[in-house]
């Protein structure tokens, strides 16, 4: 998909990697990566996750040969709601990349939008030079943050915050211009360009091409090779819905978030509580699932 669709840059997450691991295309790279573990030995624990560690990096690595951009490797989400274990795996992950020949300019860090994780970010920014991507980017409190810890990209959820106010309201269908998840992706990035936060928004998560349109002039998009299929069949031409010059003349006052505002404004909203929660246990479930398949290899 990456060789057709020709992007600027990509992304992974535990569930795409799981997915991928179980193709028998990759599955020299599950190889490499189980012999690497048992290379470095220490109890199975340690060898599964130095395993993991390196099937990560060797499907960014992959990646990184086909874009002229930089990948996205994820931190375990299971170490969401701890600052120093994430600013550990990130710098250990940077590690196996330069191991590999690939410079830190060429990868961001994603990282569980939680305080802790946001902390972790402003820590690897700023004292490592180490560039991340906030994911699981439901609430304006947590966009707020991001941009006050000075992380380089965050990726805003657009589909996922659909999915839930359609599930728990009375309305089924919204048009792109009034989809919650857009409307959320616009607020943060007017917030951004009027008050000149030089960190990159890309919205992510995407249902359908309608809300992905509804955000061009967004700073990046990150697009599933569905959609960019979708979207390669139309010929239309499409006006910046979102503008610096009209971010700047919008009505958004400027507000700072420590510990305990944030985490007030961040519970204020039920949606951002419950996606958020959700989306680490499912990042989790399969970083699990991952595990247990590399186990199977390790022990043999």
């Amino acid at each position: 998909a990456i060789d057709e669709y020709k992007p600027l840059d990509a992304t992974t997450n535990p569930s795409l990697i799981l997915a991928a691991a179980q193709m028998p295309a990759y599955q020299e790279l599950v190889d490499d990566a189980v012999a690497y573990g048992k290379k470095l030995g220490g109890s199975e624990e340690e060898q599964i996750k130095n395993a993991c560690d390196k099937l990560f990096v060797l499907f960014g690595a992959e990646i990184l040969k086909r874009i002229p951009g930089r990948v996205s490797t994820e931190v375990d989400a299971r170490l969401s709601f701890d600052k120093e274990g994430m600013i550990q795996r990130a710098r250990r992950l940077i590690d196996l990349y330069k191991e590999a020949g690939i410079g830190k300019d060429r990868i961001l860090i994603k990282l569980s939008s939680t305080w802790e994780g946001i902390q972790a970010g402003k820590v690897l920014e700023a004292e490592y030079g180490i560039h991340c991507n906030m994911t699981l980017l439901f609430s304006f409190a947590q966009a707020v943050a991001c941009a006050e810890a000075g992380v380089t990209l965050i990726s805003p959820f657009v589909g996922r915050i659909l999915d839930w106010y359609v599930a728990n309201g009375d309305k089924k269908t919204y048009e792109p211009s009034e989809d919650p998840g857009v409307k959320s992706v616009t607020k943060i990035y007017n917030y951004y360009k009027k008050f000149g936060y030089k960190t990159i928004v890309m919205g992510a998560s995407f249902r359908n091409t309608g809300e992905i349109k509804a955000l061009t002039g967004c700073d990046y998009l990150t697009i599933s090779p569905k959609l960019l299929a979708e979207l390669s069949k139309e010929y239309v031409k499409l006006s910046p819905t979102l503008s610096v010059k009209e971010a700047q003349a919008c009505e958004l006052e400027k507000i700072h978030l420590d510990e305990k505002a944030f985490r007030w404004h961040h519970n204020e909203d039920q949606m951002a509580v419950e996606k958020l929660s959700d989306g680490i246990r499912k990042f989790a479930a399969d970083a699990i699932k991952l595990e247990r398949m590399l186990k199977v290899d390790v022990i043999s």
